[in-house]
């Protein structure tokens, strides 16, 4: 049996350019005025593996990464090859997760689990597209970020889209276990719950 609308959770994570710029209280302002609540919140200095147990390592989402840079480069009329030494995705989608790695190394983040009625999409139209120069304005991405995938690209660095949040139920549940143990999980009922349907 699926699970109560209300009961989803996804793993939410400020990275370290929104917590360098001084957004969480925004973010979880933004998610809180959702009537979402947060269950679990941390400030961490991340690892390098906590970071490569967090992106997948199979070669298939790899190379999907490197494919999508290849694209990119396209869409600008950026020469791949003249920047990476290669047009292999597989190879360019390493580097490129090399990048993610180096990034959420860089400083501090926020972690925390978001509960709530189909609290990941919620999340998700509240952080707005990956890339930020394609998000909503209202969007915390729209809002707070201008970064591109040609321009990190270009600079060899990961995108600069402030926070990260799991997309399935399948993601979740394996970034809940890579950064959270049970007991720092607390759920509660907010005062608000009857009303709007939490």
């Amino acid at each position: 049996m699926t699970k109560h609308p209300k009961e989803e959770s996804t793993v939410l994570i400020v990275k370290p350019d929104g917590v360098k710029r001084g957004l969480v209280g925004e973010i979880i302002s933004r998610i809180e005025r959702r009537g979402l609540k947060i269950i679990a919140l941390c400030m961490i200095w991340p690892t390098r593996e906590n970071i490569d147990d967090h992106y997948p390592k199979d070669e298939a989402w790899i190379k999907r990464v490197g494919e999508k840079t290849l694209v990119t480069y396209e869409k600008y009329g950026l020469n791949a090859k003249a920047e990476f030494g290669s047009e292999d995705p597989l190879a360019i989608g390493k580097e490129v997760r090399s990048w993610q790695l180096d990034f959420l190394t860089s400083g501090p983040v926020v972690k925390m689990v978001v509960k709530g009625v189909h609290a990941r999409d919620m999340v998700r139209k509240l952080i707005g597209a990956t890339m930020p120069a394609l998000a909503e304005l209202g969007s915390i991405r729209g809002d707070f970020s201008v970064d591109s995938a040609a321009a990190a690209n270009r600079d060899k660095r990961a995108v600069y889209n402030l926070v990260h949040a799991s997309e399935t139920e399948a993601e979740f549940e394996n970034e809940k276990q890579l950064w959270f143990t049970d007991d720092e999980i607390h759920d509660y009922e907010r005062s608000e719950d009857k009303t709007i349907g939490v």
